[in-house]
């Protein structure tokens, strides 16, 4: 079969609200062998107005809900469409992940607001969007989806770990991939940090000069979402944050910078938890290369953190992947949807089957 080629622009918005990931990546495939270029590439801050209405919009009543996710996809759509004529690229499609508003798995729910006719209304190409709803209608948690693109993209590592609003995971075993969600990042820390008029602690130097709380570490350890079943499909959203992290954070009456120190460590334990005896096919001992991407790799502490409890060696790739990995996976994603190909995978989510989600606006 000859190859074949696929040029596409991938929407990314996570929960930290940094921004709008996009990303133009070219995807190519032979044999089964995919190969992936990210050809441009930026990251646009939302202005207040957005991040408002975006942190406060599950409030609010369904007309306005509504209203919402239609002017989302305009303005999602306007930003795709400016980035194509700044970039001069011919994209063949959208792959849009949206922004996440609920997800809440165990009630068959979950939504991403950006109306996928609304992107496409103002860029003219098809687009794809809602990839995590037939998930979810299966009986899984719909997330995380990048698992698939890093079995198929990023295979030459033992392990892949997001540090992104949420710290994810995502690594072979026994023959199948295995991925969840191992506790909030950026989620957290980023609105720590807002509260001393920075969008982010730059390079962890907050962090740094905190100092530890051993009990608040002690109780953020022992949350019962930790104690699951290592391997079992699951997956966090910000409601989990909102219940189950901020009251114990406000309970401490702790400079930010030991909020922010001891989050980091835990973090740490948590990640060197998780990757524990997790090899893909390595023998006993031997330490795994852990491929680590989102906001949270440029937190010089939190790495420092990470390398000290875990033996497996921590590689940061060039900034384009660091940033923009997830953005190129949602257009992979794309790709394999318009392919009419499994894009979401059972072991991962624990659905009662492999699927091919997202829907397609044309």
């Amino acid at each position: 079969m000859a190859q074949e080629t696929y040029n596409v622009i991938g929407l990314m918005s996570g929960t930290s609200l940094d921004g709008l990931d996009i990303a133009f990546c070219r995807f190519s495939v032979d044999n089964n062998l995919w190969k992936y270029e990210i050809v441009a590439a930026q990251t646009i801050a939302y202005p207040e107005h957005w991040k408002k209405t975006l942190l406060g919009l599950e409030k609010t009543d369904a007309l306005h809900f509504q209203q919402t996710d239609a002017e989302y996809g305009h303005y999602l759509g306007g930003l795709a469409s400016d980035f194509i004529v700044r970039h001069s690229v011919k994209p063949d499609f959208v792959a849009s992940h949206g922004h996440t508003i609920f997800h809440q798995p165990e009630k068959k729910l979950t939504v991403q607001i950006g109306a996928g006719s609304a992107i496409a209304s103002k860029c003219n190409l098809p687009v794809i969007c809602d990839f995590r709803s037939l998930d979810v209608a299966l009986g899984g948690q719909g997330a995380p989806l990048v698992p698939i693109g890093d079995k198929m993209l990023f295979s030459e590592y033992d392990f892949c770990l997001n540090l992104g609003g949420f710290a994810n995971v995502s690594y072979q075993f026994n023959g199948q991939r295995i991925a969840y969600d191992i506790c909030p990042v950026n989620i957290v820390m980023n609105a720590i940090a807002e509260r001393n008029g920075k969008a982010f602690d730059e390079g962890g130097a907050m962090a740094k000069e905190g100092m530890l709380s051993g009990y608040l570490l002690n109780e953020l350890n022992q949350i019962g979402f930790y104690k699951m079943i290592m391997d079992s499909p699951k997956s966090l959203g910000k409601e989990w944050v909102l219940k189950n992290i901020n009251p114990l954070l406000e309970q401490y009456e702790l400079s930010d910078a030991d909020l922010l120190h001891t989050f980091c460590e835990h973090i740490a334990f948590q990640i060197a938890k998780s990757l524990k005896n997790k090899p893909k096919g390595l023998p006993a001992g031997q330490a795994g290369k852990i491929l680590v991407t989102g906001g949270g790799a440029y937190n010089h502490f939190l790495m420092e953190c990470i390398q000290k409890q875990t033996e497996h060696q921590l590689i940061i790739p060039d900034k384009n992947t660091i940033e923009y990995k997830e953005a190129l996976i949602f257009a992979f994603l794309g790709v394999l949807r318009m392919r009419n190909e499994v894009n979401c995978l059972k072991s991962v989510t624990g659905a009662s089957r492999d699927n091919c989600g997202g829907t397609v606006c044309n």
